[in-house]
């Protein structure tokens, strides 16, 4: 007796394409989850505040690049990690040289490049000395001996009698500062790797039947 087994479709095509569908499916889940906790990280930051700027540091990569697999994976980073880093943890900074921290009020303006101004950019730009004053109640003062031009910025005085002239607060000097917590970069990672088993899933079956 001779006994012949055929299986319809061939066996091996179907796993090969199911293989092949399931890395296709991995690949795509894993791309759209890390899209989406890239564009949810930037919403944050913008939403805080914290700008555009600050918010297009945020990049994803998918892995492997170019082809599908079943060990697919998306990294998101960002290019500014101890800002957001900061920011995300909220920590209590102080000043590297154990003395003070410099807060520039609004007199004080901007840096060349548009952020934090510094006690010595500050006097090198406007050719004024700074004056220690301190205070015991509240924090010390930075002063300049000049006038508030019509921006609200300290400025050297350019009369020759004293009218209009003022002593200006440049800097609050304080021995430390709690950043606020601004983030929570965990809250939307941990729901992007919720979603990607629904993910996978939903592409698998629009590969299958979509």
């Amino acid at each position: 007796m001779k006994l012949k087994l055929d299986i319809t479709p061939d066996l091996v095509t179907m796993i090969a394409s199911e293989i092949k569908a399931g890395e296709k499916a991995v690949s795509a889940a894993t791309r759209e989850a890390g899209n989406s906790l890239k564009s949810a990280w930037r919403g944050q930051i913008t939403g805080a505040g914290l700008g555009q700027r600050l918010a297009r540091t945020i990049r994803s990569e998918q892995y492997p690049k170019g082809k599908s697999s079943l060990n697919a994976a998306s990294l998101v980073w960002s290019n500014a990690p101890t800002i957001i880093g900061a920011h995300d943890t909220g920590p209590l900074i102080r000043s590297k040289s154990g003395f003070w921290l410099a807060i520039p009020t609004e007199a004080a303006g901007r840096g060349r490049r548009g952020g934090r101004i510094s006690p010595g950019e500050w006097e090198r730009r406007r050719g004024l000395r700074l004056r220690f004053v301190y205070r015991r109640s509240g924090p010390s003062l930075l002063v300049a001996d000049g006038r508030l031009n019509n921006r609200g910025l300290g400025v050297a005085s350019r009369s020759k009698t004293g009218r209009g002239r003022a002593t200006v607060p440049i800097f609050l000097l304080v021995p430390q500062v709690k950043l606020p917590k601004r983030l929570d970069l965990a809250r939307d990672a941990d729901r992007a790797l919720d979603s990607v088993p629904g993910l996978i899933v939903a592409n698998w079956l629009e590969g299958r039947f979509g």
